[in-house]
Formats: structure tokens, sequence, C-alpha cells
């Protein structure tokens, strides 16, 4: 079954404004353009998400996907979005079955632009089988660290976002096969599901969709251009990333969403500049998740599954002080 067709209607990710700063005096100055989505599922709303409309169609799409409305791509015929109207039209193939079942229970998360997900999260956790030879070198972690530090983004110019990556093991250096900043982590992590649904689905043919360089200006006349050529995966050669050659990173903290999201996602490494929840542990350990957070410079905390981590001490310099005891 052919992949959806997806609209380009890509934003501009941030604004200037008018400020004063400590002395009074006048500056200009750039801040995230945050911006309503509102999803229509044939023709049925669905949830309003705030974002900065990078890549809004992968973000609908990885969405509908991590809140298992839909199964894969190929369930979706196209995805359309109008930033006239602030709207997303999604159209699916079969319709959704049990929509009104499955979006009637709504939880509360820790989601920083995002707010609520649909459906019970721990209800599918003891159903996901990871890569069981996944593994992850201290030497490959301090590179992705590194490929991050250097990353040209919106939160070095402008603040206020958070950024998630994926990145590919299948070298001896990692490389960051896409890289999306937005007002919150769930929505970078959804782009990224929806990228992945695009372009790893392992029962579909594979496309590989170029994206506009990140920070990028967008073209003036961006509101007009709604539909543009369009997302298609056809007439592109085929990507094999292999899930055991995956790694995720967020600049926020794992929460259980975070790492049950990475998880349906079927990556089984996660690198956090920020730190973990006790669910969000709890999570990693039952579905085998290695979860590394703190990863700042040389210096990490490996939270769960170590043994995915292939150590190597040397790597870290000098030890400035004695191990922490119990």
């Amino acid at each position: 079954m052919p992949l959806p067709y997806l609209t380009q209607a890509r934003a501009p990710l941030t604004c200037d404004i008018d400020a004063v700063n400590e002395y009074g005096d006048p500056l200009q100055i750039a801040i995230p353009a945050e911006r309503p989505l509102t999803v229509y599922v044939d023709k049925r709303e669905l949830v309003t998400l705030m974002t900065l409309g990078a890549h809004p169609e992968l973000l609908v799409l990885g969405y509908l996907r991590n809140q298992r409305l839909v199964k894969d791509a190929a369930d979706i015929e196209s995805i359309t979005v109008d930033w006239d109207v602030g709207a997303a039209a999604v159209r699916t193939r079969h319709g959704i079955a049990d929509i009104e079942e499955k979006t009637a229970r709504k939880v509360v998360t820790t989601g920083c632009g995002q707010g609520s997900v649909f459906g019970g999260l721990m209800d599918e956790v003891d159903q996901i089988e990871l890569p069981a030879d996944a593994f992850i070198t201290q030497a490959q972690l301090y590179g992705l660290v590194n490929t991050i530090r250097l990353k040209e983004t919106t939160y070095k110019s402008a603040g206020s976002v958070h950024a998630c990556a994926l990145f590919s093991l299948a070298a001896a250096e990692p490389e960051m096969l896409l890289f999306v900043e937005d007002v919150g982590r769930h929505n970078a992590i959804d782009t990224i599901a929806g990228w992945m649904a695009m372009n790893m689905a392992p029962t579909l043919r594979t496309g590989v969709s170029s994206l506009p360089p990140e920070g990028a200006a967008a073209p003036a006349d961006w509101q007009s251009q709604i539909r543009g050529p369009g997302w298609s995966g056809s007439e592109v050669p085929t990507l094999s990333h292999p899930p055991s050659g995956l790694v995720f990173y967020t600049t926020g903290r794992l929460t259980s969403e975070m790492v049950i999201k990475s998880a349906q996602m079927g990556v089984p490494i996660v690198v956090s500049r920020s730190g973990i929840t006790q669910m969000g542990h709890q999570v990693a350990q039952a579905v085998g998740l290695c979860a590394i957070g703190r990863a700042t410079n040389r210096r990490f905390v490996c939270y769960a599954q170590p043994h995915r981590l292939k150590l190597q001490p040397d790597l870290a310099g000098p030890r400035l002080r004695a191990p922490e005891t119990a």
C-alpha cells in the first residue's frame, strides 16, 4: 500500500520582537514562533498541538502513531496543513476503528507543549520487544553528544525550545539522521516518529524525504504554500537502518511517556541532557531500554540496562573526585 501524501507547510521557526535590556537599552531579539495546529481526522476535530511548525505533517503523523490511533503510515491517505487557518486535515484510508473509545480516556502528562495523551500509557508496554543485541560504546556516546553541541540550533539563537535527534550507529561515528526542535519535547519526538513511519516502516516501501535545513528562513509567501511538491516516497532510494543501530537523543527529561514513545518506535537506547523520573526508570527496566542521562561533555549517568553501554573509562579523563557511595 502506498505511503500518504504530505504537504510541506513549514513555518518560520522564529520571529523578531522589540525588547529592553537591564540598562533600558532597546534591542531586537528572536524568539520561537509558537503557534496552534488543530488536527482533524476524517473531518473530526481531535486535538490542538502547540508547535513551532518546522515539520507539521510529520508531527501529526507521529502523534497519531504514538497515540496508537493508526498502526503505520499506510493507514493514512494524506495530511494537509494550512497555516492560514492553523489546521491539519488528516484523511485515512479506512477510518479509525473505535476512535471515540480510544480518545475518551485522557491522561494529563508532564509534557510541555502537549499536556495530555489518549488512552493508558502502560497498556502496551508488556508487548514491546526491543532488539536484544543493541548497544552503544562510550566513544560513540561522546561523539553523539559532541555532534549535538556543535549543531546550529534555534535554541542557541532564540532559546525556549526542546530538541530531539535520531542517530544511526551503523558506522564507527554516530550519524545524525534527523534533528528536530519544538516548543515541547513530545512534539519533537512525535515528529521523529512520523519521519520513521515514512522512511523506516519495515513492511512498507521506504523513501527518503529531504527536509529543509533547520533554522532556515521560510519563504515570504509561506502561508500560501500549503500544497508544495508534497511528500512522497515512491521515487527515491531505499533507506535501511535496523532498530538495533538507532539511538534517540533529547534535551528533555526522560519521563515515562518519553521512554514509552522511544520503545514504541523500536529505539533501544535513549540519551538525554537531563535526568529521568522514577516511572521513566521503571518502564526502561521493564522493556529493556538503555537510558542514559546527564550527558554533557564527558559526563553521563546510565540509569537503566547498562549492559547496552560498552564502557571505555579511559576516555572519560582523570577522575576529579572519589565515586559516590550509597
